[in-house]
């Protein structure tokens, strides 16, 4: 059973590998500004993300036969079981879940860069919106929105 649940570990890692992939390919079209690209991309990113899905659902039923099997409780982390399994298991599992622990620390940190970049292109964008309307909200003294005042307008001075 440790060597069903070492394969299944493994073909998560591929795949959360193949995420932090896709989300950094994601992140390079944003940067170079090719949003035309970015629908591909985005279905990419969900695709691998539904193959996650599947594979962390064969790793719960997994662990929890070998919960079972290992006497320990309902709830057990992977680092729970690697303490309780036998050499080499134990050095397996750990060695499984220091790399979960890198990639999933790797995959937030361009998810929120890719969010983040997304957020301020949109800030951006409404901005820019507004400001061909009569009326264009700015910031206060407070950093909160409000309306800007309706008779702003914008003066050509090389007339």
């Amino acid at each position: 059973m440790l060597r069903s649940l070492s394969d299944l570990l493994w073909r998560e890692r591929d795949l959360l590998d193949a995420l932090r992939y896709r989300l950094e390919v994601e992140h390079l079209l944003l940067d170079a500004g090719r949003t035309d690209l970015l629908p591909g991309a985005v279905r990419d990113v969900d695709a691998v993300l539904a193959q996650v899905r599947t594979a962390e659902l064969a790793r719960t039923v997994e662990v929890a036969a070998l919960v079972a099997e290992l006497d320990l409780p309902d709830g057990a982390s992977l680092l729970d079981i690697a303490t309780a399994a036998p050499a080499p298991w134990e050095g397996i599992l750990r060695e499984h879940r220091a790399a979960f622990l890198t990639l999933t620390s790797e995959i937030a940190s361009v998810a929120r860069t890719n969010r983040d970049f997304l957020m301020s292109t949109h800030h951006a964008t409404q901005e820019t919106l507004m400001s061909l309307s009569e009326s264009v909200d700015v910031y206060d003294a407070r950093g909160l929105t409000t309306r800007g005042a309706a008779d702003t307008h914008l003066v050509d001075k090389s007339l």
